[in-house]
């Protein structure tokens, strides 16, 4: 779960549920003509459908290889839970931790990526 500024404005809530996943792994089955990539900050591509606005991805010019999926567009069953918070430092002041999952200060610092 990302608490970064962007993200949550991307998303309009507390954060973004994010899971990185292979480019090679990722492929739209219906609807890839209705997606627009923009550019969010130098570097940085943010994947959002044209019709409904819903966000769907971001990715990193210097990560070729790899999405941040936002799993709240998915509409298949996840069977995994969230394993961690990053971008804890920058949280909502409004913002209560309570999960008990590992929090980390940057992206680079989360054990998955």
């Amino acid at each position: 779960m990302c608490h970064c500024s962007q993200c949550r404005r991307a998303q309009g809530s507390a954060y973004a549920t994010n899971s990185p996943i292979r480019v090679s792994h990722f492929r739209f089955v219906t609807g890839q003509e209705v997606v627009k990539e923009f550019e969010s900050t130098p570097g940085k591509k943010r994947a959002f459908c044209r019709e409904c606005g819903s966000p769907i991805y971001s990715r990193l010019d210097s990560k070729p290889d790899t999405l941040r999926l936002r799993i709240g567009s998915l509409i298949t069953p996840i069977d995994v839970k969230p394993s961690y918070h990053i971008y804890a430092n920058s949280a909502g002041e409004w913002y209560e931790f309570t999960d008990g999952l590992p929090r980390y200060a940057e992206l680079e610092d989360s054990p998955l990526v």
